[in-house]
């Protein structure tokens, strides 16, 4: 072994044991060894006779750098060796009768690496220097299984590294990818297709694995070649046999009808494509639904009936002739009860698809009013399907109640999986608009009519379904309450479901309540009802405190929108709420009972909108107001008392106490008006400066507590705004403790936001060329080493998402894919090494990076972002330092590690996002505080 083979085996070193910096100078070693002229021939002989897997990737990774960097400076002899040795290997011949080791019996990764470097090949020579590659590999597969299976994959990494319009390309790209396209047309697709059904044929019993390999290649292939060659009786009869036969295994079944998917979805002439779906006579697939409801052909199988439902539904939109519309029509009618069968019985991964399929089939309904009876009908299954799909499962029934981990992921999941089918529902309302509401008057009176430990889930399914409706509902309709809506909104006032204590039920309740708020600003005798629902156990009352706090925030809402309606019932409104307000003037509520404090003031402000309207008389408005204010400010004396003796540090539950107690006097003020507070009614005026007097105190007392600066200093504002001039006198006093503590501090945080603000600027408006001239180049090293660590480390979290920005937009300005020169020698690198590792795992382990946290979310969806556009710039290179360096670091397992690797190259930004988020909270769990990251 000599010290390449050395410094290979240190650099890839993941157990620990190897000394960090002998380990650097490794790395440095094999860079530099790079820079050898000879450097192809050095790597070609290694990977003729070392058997380190380690120096066989190594080699391969070189071969596949120098080429995509110095290929146009090569000259005729060296391209000409490493050609014919590349494909040597690739056929599992030997080079010069000399190699002792054959790459195609090694791991797989070695394979796909060398199928990497024979497409570098390919995108530069075929087909005028090369014109032969893909009809030499054809000879070759008479070898077997191993060389077959390279055929694959070379075939596949020809389609993601140049031919697949997946990912962005650039004109270069594309210009090539075309070039290639064409030479393979013209030349040799025609034998690869019959390579394709004689491996088929040949190996369907013997080795299915190497089958599903061949279908996955045709059916990336099949929508650029000659359909012809395909769309066949004899093609399409081998894939319907190998999709149907119970002998064979699911997911060489699940591949099969993967093909037929793409043949269906082959772009051409409607009047053809139709012709097309007739001949495949998909009702042969139909019975393979109901085998095994949660199998990977089942999955398989509702892609296909999705992909062929959509292709027949675009001929429908397409074809004027009456003929075409007939038999399309006809084949929706076939396929039809498949889809809702597949929907309502099958746990599949094709749920969107067949939403966004449903949709259009319910707009083309929207030009045929009257719908025939088959329509109706299919209206009916739809909103069926509807009412299966946004019902929980049960299995999570105690996760949601009581809002766990879980919980909250299964709600945040059904959020987003739902707005679609609504949107849906919304399309069927105006199609079959008196369909629709019999279908939810009768889905809301199962409910109430059922037994409510059991079918909680059904309840809550029938009042989103109520919910959700009165989106399409224009105003008019809703105050006069038109239809059936007279007859819903009593029945579901008038009802107390024996499951009213489950979370869920309890808010869409009162979110449907308050949805439909307008019909009670018109008919005012149902408004004692509405009072109850908010008062009572459905509502502040409510045992949950998530649903006592969200049912605060909407009966502030309500009180917003009924306000004089309300006068009547003051009083009996603020007996039902002295309960919930004597807990703002308990002093040292415990940390359970101060938790959620912002949603706990929306109950002072409805009283404020309620008690500070003109229609409430003067004495009753000042006792009211005073009976809030004079507790409130005796708590906030009693918590200053002697406080200057104390480590404000030490006495957090005071500071949150008062905390409370500003946001609930804030609150309260905000229903009156300036002109009743010094005009009308100065009385109420003067209460709210002796208000302000005190609270003024707490900037003398705590000057250094951020919140409750803020806190105090929003009330301020607020004064300014109903006491207008006369608040004056008191600004002096509030500004010189304001200013005393902060200036300069807040100075230096604002400069340094500017900062990177002008840098995210630079970066998105195209101009971070500015960033590689000759002045400002000195200072790019510092300033990416700036910006790399305030997208880590930095407090706040839109500094951070701008620094992650900024990133991202470099990556896409510096870094051309796949195979340009380094416009930024080193960035790549940098990128990589640290950036990668740094940014987008350590500072997302760190448990500081709170996930419940809404503008965290959007930073994390930034950095999810991120990684694609390195993988998508840098290929293996990014994914193999991500994987081999970062992950074992954390100490990812392997196959959490093998399916990010999975979840990267698909094309589906939010299951990638959705999977790393539980990735990293898996990693976090496992950790336990062990590993200090950064």
């Amino acid at each position: 072994m000599d010290d390449l083979d050395k410094a290979i085996l240190i650099s890839f070193d993941e157990s620990g044991a190897v000394d960090s910096a002998l380990k650097a100078q490794a790395v440095a070693y094999c860079q530099q060894f790079k820079e050898n002229p000879s450097i192809c021939s050095i790597c070609i002989e290694r990977l003729c006779f070392s058997k380190l897997v380690q120096v066989q990737f190594w080699c391969l990774q070189c071969l596949h750098e120098v080429l995509r960097v110095r290929y146009s400076s090569m000259g005729p002899e060296e391209k000409s060796f490493i050609r014919k040795s590349v494909f040597s290997l690739g056929c599992y011949e030997s080079i010069d009768d000399k190699n002792l080791v054959r790459l195609l019996d090694g791991p797989a990764f070695i394979k796909n690496k060398l199928s990497q470097v024979m497409v570098t090949l390919v995108y530069f020579e075929y087909p005028m220097i090369w014109p032969s590659v893909f009809v030499d590999f054809l000879s070759n597969l008479s070898k077997g299984v191993v060389v077959i299976d390279m055929f694959c994959r070379v075939l596949n990494a020809l389609d993601d590294e140049v031919i697949s319009m997946d990912y962005p390309r650039s004109q270069e790209e594309v210009a090539v990818s075309g070039r290639i396209k064409d030479a393979m047309r013209q030349q040799c697709i025609s034998q690869v297709v019959r390579a394709w059904y004689d491996i088929l044929l040949m190996y369907r019993n013997s080795d299915p694995d190497l089958c599903c390999s061949v279908l996955d290649s045709m059916r990336r292939y099949v929508s650029w070649i000659d359909i012809g060659l395909i769309a066949n009786d004899t093609f399409v009869g081998l894939l319907f046999e190998l999709t149907l036969a119970s002998g064979f295994r699911d997911q060489l079944r699940g591949a099969a009808a993967g093909c037929i998917h793409a043949v269906a979805a082959k772009r051409m002439d409607p009047k053809a494509k139709l012709t097309l779906l007739q001949s495949l006579q998909i009702r042969r697939v139909f019975s393979l639904v109901a085998e095994d409801n949660d199998s990977e052909l089942v999955s398989s199988v509702a892609s296909l009936l999705t992909g062929y439902s959509t292709e027949v539904l675009e001929c429908l939109k397409r074809l004027n002739s009456e003929d075409g519309k007939a038999v399309s029509t006809e084949l929706l009618n076939e396929v039809l009860p498949s889809v809702f069968y597949v929907m309502q019985n099958c746990e599949i991964d094709e749920t969107f698809s067949i939403v966004q399929f449903l949709s259009g089939y319910v707009g083309t309904l929207k030009s045929l009013v009257p719908l025939t009876e088959t329509q109706s009908h299919h209206v009916g299954q739809i909103l069926e399907v509807i009412r299966t799909q946004i019902r929980f499962d049960p299995a999570y029934r105690n996760n949601l109640d009581v809002l766990d981990k879980i919980g909250r992921e299964e709600e945040d999941r059904m959020a987003e999986f739902r707005k679609e089918l609504f949107v849906l529902l919304r399309s069927v309302g105006r199609v079959a608009p008196d369909a629709t509401q019999i279908f939810i008057r009768n889905s809301l009176a199962s409910a109430v009519a059922s037994n409510g430990d059991v079918d909680v889930e059904e309840i809550e399914a029938a009042l989103s379904l109520l919910y959700a409706f009165g989106e399409s509902l224009t105003d008019e309709t809703m105050k006069t309450g038109n239809g059936l809506l007279g007859e819903l909104i009593p029945m579901l006032l008038s009802t107390k479901f024996p499951c009213h204590n489950n979370r869920l039920v309890a808010l869409i309740y009162l979110e449907t309540i308050t949805r439909y708020m307008k019909f009670f600003q018109e008919n005012t005798q149902y408004i004692p009802l509405v009072l109850s629902a908010f008062l009572d156990e459905r509502g502040i009352h409510h045992p949950n405190s998530n649903v006592n706090r969200r049912a605060s925030y909407l009966f502030m809402r309500v009180v917003k929108l009924l306000k004089a309606k309300l006068v009547p019932y003051l009083e009996t409104i603020l007996q039902s709420l002295q309960d919930t307000v004597a807990q703002f003037t308990t002093i040292y509520a415990s940390s359970k009972e101060l938790s959620g404090c912002e949603d706990g003031s929306h109950i002072f402000e409805a009283i404020g909108l309620l008690i500070g309207m003109e229609d409430v008389p003067l004495e009753k408005q000042s006792e009211f107001l005073s009976a809030l204010l004079t507790p409130l400010c005796q708590q906030v004396e009693a918590l200053l008392l002697n406080a200057k003796a104390q480590n404000p540090e030490e006495s957090p539950a005071k500071i949150a106490n008062i905390q409370q107690i500003i946001m609930a006097i804030n609150a309260l003020s905000k229903g009156f008006s300036e002109r009743l507070v010094t005009a009308s009614r100065p009385a109420i005026g003067l209460m709210f400066k002796q208000t302000l007097d005190v609270l003024l105190r707490i900037l003398i007392i705590f000057p250094k507590i951020e919140p409750l600066r803020c806190k105090v200093t929003s009330f301020i504002h607020r004064m300014v705004d109903i006491l207008g001039s006369s608040v004056f006198p008191y600004l002096p006093k509030a500004l010189e403790q304001l200013l005393a503590e902060s200036e300069e501090i807040r100075e230096l945080q604002e400069l340094q936001r500017t900062f990177y603000t002008f840098l995210h600027v630079i970066a998105t408006h195209d101009l971070s060329s500015a960033f590689l001239s000759s002045k400002s180049r000195v200072y790019l090293d510092p300033m990416m080493q700036l910006v790399l660590h305030a997208s880590c480390n930095h407090k706040d979290i839109v500094v951070r998402k701008a620094c992650v920005q900024i990133f991202i937009k470099l990556i896409k300005d510096w870094c051309a894919r796949p195979y340009g020169e380094e416009k930024v020698p080193g960035f790549q690198s940098f990128v990589i090494e640290a950036f990668a590792t740094n940014c987008c795992l350590y500072s997302v382990l760190d448990k500081s990076f709170e996930f419940r946290d809404a503008n965290t979310l959007v930073l994390f969806g930034e950095i999810v972002m991120a990684q694609k556009v390195m993988y998508e710039k840098f290929g293996n290179d990014f994914l193999v330092h991500f994987v081999s360096k970062g992950f074992p670091s954390a100490h990812c397992p392997q196959d959490l590690a093998e399916q990010y690797c999975q979840k990267l190259q698909g094309n589906d930004i939010k299951a990638l996002k959705s999977f790393y988020q539980s990735l990293i909270e898996n990693l976090r769990r496992q950790q336990n505080g062990s590993l200090v990251f950064r």
